[in-house]
């Protein structure tokens, strides 16, 4: 009853990564985690955290990615041929140094992760090996989740929120809440379905 869920995937296994989190935010540290589900079995695979984000997965199945937003990290680890970690997650974006918080990633064809940073104003791409390669500005503060979708997945729509703004900083954010979409900036993937 002290927590809800946040971010979830499809992976290309066709399980189910869903994570959960205090329903206090960063105010209930490590109460989170992220849990699979698989023909069937549910599974929680990564204990301990606080705000899960940033679930995806790369289009040969073999490396899922996902946050901890508090720790301004995304982490990437590999899967084995069912889709379960194998060893322990890697660090492959830092944001700590920027004052970055990673939220929402999507993996497009081309292997990269394109991160919703929160309070950024932006979605930012990455490449396999954690190099920056370029930021896309939104028209609003807390970015949140971005997805490819329209014609050739070749539209990057990323949605955004007005949580916690009073007054004075919704006036100043005044797009806050919508959902934006840019075009041309990368060509996604079609999202796989979850085997029951």
């Amino acid at each position: 009853p002290g927590t809800r869920s946040n971010d979830g995937r499809a992976d290309r296994q066709g399980g189910f990564w869903i994570g959960t989190m205090g329903k206090r935010g960063g105010n209930d540290p490590g109460r989170g985690s992220i849990w699979r589900w698989y023909r069937g079995e549910m599974r929680r695979i990564f204990p301990g955290l606080t705000i899960p984000n940033s679930i995806c997965f790369a289009p040969d199945g073999k490396t899922a990615y996902f946050s901890d937003t508090v720790t301004q990290r995304i982490r990437k680890v590999a899967l084995d041929a069912d889709g379960w970690p194998v060893g322990e997650p890697e660090v492959l974006v830092d944001l700590g140094p920027e004052g970055i918080y990673p939220d929402g990633a999507v993996v497009d064809a081309e292997c990269n992760v394109w991160n919703a940073q929160w309070g950024a104003g932006r979605v930012a791409c990455y490449a396999p090996d954690g190099r920056f390669l370029k930021a896309v500005p939104m028209g609003a503060t807390q970015t949140s989740c971005p997805a490819f979708g329209g014609e050739g997945l070749a539209t990057l729509y990323c949605t955004t929120a007005h949580e916690g703004m009073d007054a004075t900083a919704r006036a100043a954010d005044p797009q806050a809440g919508k959902t934006f979409a840019v075009q041309g900036v990368g060509r996604g993937l079609p999202e796989p379905q979850v085997i029951l």
